[in-house]
């Protein structure tokens, strides 16, 4: 074990006054049976660590190598722990337990549904029990995430329904909507199932509601307020499912033609929740395509990779609602796009490629 005087040499040959340190000073030595293996390192702040302890969040855990060797020290004090109360340096000495190269990243995980969308036969049906066991989503994440990619609950299974079916019964909806002059805040349930029966089931015709509109009550009927958003959201994605590039003036004039009268498109609506679309305003003529969050891969690596291969150079402004899910709990896209990315300017615009040769 060092001496105070081995340690005062030490410091003189690195130049060091006593006064620029504290009083209290650490000696650190390895224990008999150290290793890297016996110990995961994980950061959590007590707001955080309390939902996870609670089950209100699901992560996933990624490993992330740091340049800087982590030790393990039991009851070793940092500096704001320590009082220089006394007056001669004194040395404290502590072994050490472990030592990592990495530690565990948060990632809040969005259930992955991916089986539910392409898996529509007979013999592959997911309860939420079975749901949830696949992905360990907390389970009203999970009744969220259902909800938003329109699924629907069928003699107990979840299903999606073909994208060509769900606007054949907004378009039953709108039309009905439009022939009885209703507002469109004030959609009356029970007259519309009354109405439609005829045409659809009535649980397809609610479950239309529901993923298109607001519930509410008044005076005991069951109303619903249509989302302009999302009506003219669905109306794009029809339009754009059908070309592989649409001429963005036109696009906007077929897209404005194709929603009831009185609703209003916008392109910031395609970003609403997960971005559905891409505009290229760089070319000549303006272009946009379908291009949606939900499709691209879940690895970072891979993600990056896919949209690299789509486009060379991307404005952050872009890129960034097809990157920002992949952060992590304390990460901005600001920080991804600077470790896989290479930035530069082009025309004055920032844009960014890729830091590796792009896999086709």
């Amino acid at each position: 074990m060092r001496t105070l005087e081995e340690v005062q040499a030490t410091l003189q040959i690195a130049k060091l006054q006593d006064e620029e340190l504290q009083k209290t000073i650490h000696c650190l030595s390895f224990g008999e049976n150290v290793s890297s293996a016996d110990y995961c390192l994980l950061e959590l702040d007590d707001t955080l660590c309390k939902l996870i302890e609670a089950g209100e969040r699901t992560y996933d855990l990624k490993i992330a190598d740091t340049s800087n060797m982590l030790l393990f020290v039991p009851d070793c004090r940092t500096p704001d722990q320590l009082t220089n109360s006394q007056e001669n340096s004194h040395i404290v000495h502590t072994q050490i337990w472990g030592f990592s190269n990495s530690y565990w990243e948060l990632r809040k995980q969005r259930p992955k549904l991916k089986k539910l969308k392409k898996e529509e036969d007979t013999e592959n049906r997911y309860t939420m029990e079975i749901c949830w066991r696949a992905s360990r989503p907390v389970k009203r994440e999970l009744k969220t995430s259902l909800e938003a990619v329109h699924a629907c609950q069928i003699d107990g299974y979840w299903r999606m329904l073909d994208f060509d079916y769900e606007m054949k019964l907004l378009g039953h909806v709108t039309q009905l909507v439009d022939s009885e002059s209703w507002a469109f805040n004030r959609v009356p349930l029970q007259t519309c199932l009354e109405e439609l029966a005829p045409l659809e089931p009535k649980q397809m015709i609610k479950h239309c509601l529901n993923c298109y509109g607001k519930r509410y009550s008044e005076n005991d009927d069951v109303l619903y307020a249509l989302d302009e958003d999302r009506v003219c959201r669905g109306m794009a994605l029809m339009l754009l499912q059908n070309a592989v590039k649409f001429n963005l003036r036109e696009f906007q004039e077929v897209w404005q033609q194709s929603v009831p009268e009185g609703m209003s498109t916008r392109l910031d609506q395609l970003k609403v929740s997960l971005v559905v679309a891409l505009v290229d305003r760089s070319s000549r003529p303006e272009t946009i395509n379908l291009l949606r969050v939900e499709d691209l891969s879940e690895d970072t690596l891979e993600r990056f990779n896919q949209l690299f291969t789509l486009r060379e150079k991307w404005t952050e402004d872009d890129i960034t609602p097809y990157i920002k899910d992949l952060c992590g709990e304390k990460q901005s896209t600001g920080a991804l796009l600077t470790k896989h990315a290479r930035s530069s300017m082009q025309n004055g615009i920032k844009v960014f490629n890729s830091r590796r040769p792009v896999a086709t």
